[in-house]
């Protein structure tokens, strides 16, 4: 339970980059280590003298035409942060590939605590019973967010955003395949057949979960900050909410579901349930089988991505050789929510 570094996996030019701080104005020693958490855009601690910064980038390998765009996020964030104080705010950007070799931006760093896996020494119920409480209650507070009020009216396509989401995910997922799975194949076209409506237009994280949070070190019940913005946009909530149920893990799901759901924060006692998840949220949510199946559906994707990535060999992190494993797990787990089709049950 930590936000600590290690030495960079993916190094960065100290060079070039110390070359590109200085002439911002930002001088002095530098030391670059890595936040190991996360397995899309890159995340580090830059260190200049006495201040602590925090460095984005796309992860080696990637199109950021077709995602992985950290200055969009940089300037969502520019807006976001003046009204949403969990939204950590950036201080520099830098369009230029040829500095680090793709674009990047820095922002202050918010210390607290980032709870990945599950700790040798967890919370106790009581805490993680209110921590996961606070947890859903700080996703219906980013949705009661005016987009226009934050500045966020011209970002986004609400109209049609299911759709495009469906058909969009589902392409990703037919340009990334490297395996025979029939099983994510069937839930697309699912997902295609029985898309709703726009439930209405919010502010949607799009990758809502524990480890994208940092709590108070004196209170693990309290959300200081909510991290990885890489994929907000304004769009349906309920969509915003079936990635964050594809991501909780109840307690008594087959183990190795998800490839890594022993180690999921969300089994550990006091937790909500994904049903009681979205009983604090809203209530009676709506056609909620097929927002837990998309969310599912698209995890197993953006896994698939990361592992063909892997495969190709354009990255060599050790942890995306068995990103395979999840797609199975996520796409088993999307069948179930599909036959079910019920609202009142999603475990």
């Amino acid at each position: 339970m930590s936000d600590e570094t290690i030495p960079p996996r993916d190094p960065v030019d100290l060079d070039a980059l110390g070359a590109w701080l200085a002439a911002h104005d930002v001088v002095g020693e530098l030391e670059v280590t890595q936040f190991p958490g996360g397995f899309s855009n890159l995340t580090y601690l830059v260190r200049v003298g006495d201040r602590e910064l925090v460095l984005r980038r796309p992860p080696l390998g990637a199109d950021v035409k077709g995602g992985h765009d950290v200055l969009r996020e940089c300037r969502l964030l520019e807006r976001l942060s003046a009204r949403y104080p969990k939204a950590p705010r950036p201080l520099l950007a830098c369009d230029d590939a040829e500095v680090l070799g793709a674009p990047f931006y820095l922002m202050e760093r918010v210390r607290g605590v980032i709870l990945r896996g599950v700790p040798d020494d967890p919370p106790p119920p009581e805490t993680m019973r209110a921590l996961s409480e606070r947890l859903v209650d700080g996703l219906a507070e980013l949705h009661a967010i005016d987009p226009r009020e934050a500045g966020l009216g011209d970002v986004g396509r609400p109209e049609g955003y299911v759709a495009r989401q469906v058909r969009g995910w589902g392409e990703r997922w037919r340009r990334a395949r490297t395996d025979d799975l029939p099983a994510m194949d069937r839930v697309a076209a699912w997902l295609d057949e029985h898309r709703p409506n726009e439930s209405g237009a919010a502010v949607v994280h799009n990758d809502y979960k524990y480890d994208n949070v940092v709590l108070d070190p004196s209170d693990l019940g309290h959300v200081v900050a909510v991290l990885d913005w890489e994929m907000a946009t304004v769009g349906d909530p309920l969509m915003d909410l079936g990635t964050s149920l594809a991501y909780w893990t109840d307690p008594d799901d087959p183990p190795g579901l998800l490839g890594t759901s022993l180690r999921n924060p969300t089994s550990l006692p006091g937790n909500l349930t994904r049903a009681e998840v979205v009983a604090r949220y809203g209530g009676d949510v709506p056609n909620v089988a097929f927002y837990f199946a998309f969310g599912l559906f698209k995890v197993g994707v953006i896994a698939q991505q990361i592992y063909a990535r892997h495969r190709r060999g354009l990255t060599s992190d050790p942890r995306f050789a068995a990103l395979l494993d999840a797609v199975h797990g996520v796409s088993w787990l999307a069948e179930r929510a599909v036959e079910l089709g019920r609202a009142e049950r999603l475990g």
